[in-house]
């Protein structure tokens, strides 16, 4: 994309058509419909906690019905920066993110995420470490990790490295002091949201998947509403194939 401040990117082969753009730009109509499907899939969310997250964030991904134009999915994205071992981290943080199910699938966000943050990634040069930090309470989101990533923390499949855990615990502890636990490695918040009953439920089929057992293990209170802090450095040698094709 030319312009990875505001970007439009429409899916031949799928039923959404997605764009970034910055939260201020946002309708009250999209901001509502943005509301009600956040609160349709998540318990305890509150129109404050949502205009908290929208506010501080840099950019908005928006998912609509490429044929109707209805918002069927978004996601939230910001940058946190720290210093660690002397040392600049910037990282792209995803907040509230959900898809309709009807929808469950499609490719658009992932796709239109990835040419975003590693457009912006990019810019950077070699002025700083750049990561995607993220938080999840659901399996679906940390299995787009092993989709899409060759190495990601934490894993079934190794140890989480000293440094990785290092940058990890301070962009945790930045974006959210009082909420996290370094020694469980969990973020709890005193209102939680977690995923409403039915939802993206964790079968025993599932299960057989070691990423989604490792899931399950590493945060056992996922249900509840706990959060896993998950880290990934954007580089391009740390992409699959299906991340390659999602890059183009």
């Amino acid at each position: 994309m030319t312009n990875p401040e505001i970007a439009a990117h429409a899916n031949s082969f799928g039923r959404l058509i997605g764009r970034v753009q910055r939260p201020q730009e946002l309708t009250l109509a999209e901001r509502n419909e943005m509301y009600g499907l956040l609160a349709d899939y998540f318990a305890n969310v509150t129109r404050p906690h949502f205009e908290t997250d929208l506010a501080e964030k840099e950019w908005v991904i928006l998912l609509s019905d490429s044929a109707t134009g209805q918002i069927q999915g978004f996601s939230t994205l910001m940058r946190l920066q720290v210093v660690v071992d002397n040392q600049p981290v910037v990282a792209f943080f995803s907040g509230d993110t959900i898809i309709h199910r009807d929808y469950w699938g499609e490719v658009e966000l992932p796709r239109l995420w990835g040419r975003h943050v590693f457009n912006l990634a990019e810019t950077m040069g070699n002025e700083a470490r750049v990561y995607w930090f993220l938080i999840s309470s659901g399996y679906k989101t940390y299995r787009f990790l092993p989709v899409f990533f060759r190495e990601f923390y934490p894993t079934y499949l190794r140890p989480t490295p000293p440094d990785i855990k290092q940058i990890m615990d301070a962009l945790a502890r930045a974006k959210f002091p009082s909420e996290y636990d370094p020694e469980r490695g969990i973020i709890r918040f005193a209102q939680a949201a977690p995923l409403r009953s039915g939802v993206a439920e964790i079968t025993a089929r599932r299960l057989k998947d070691p990423h989604v057992a490792f899931f399950v293990a590493a945060n056992p209170g996922h249900a509840q509403g706990d959060q896993l802090p998950c880290l990934v450095e954007l580089t391009r040698t740390n992409i699959t194939a299906a991340g390659r094709r999602m890059l183009g």
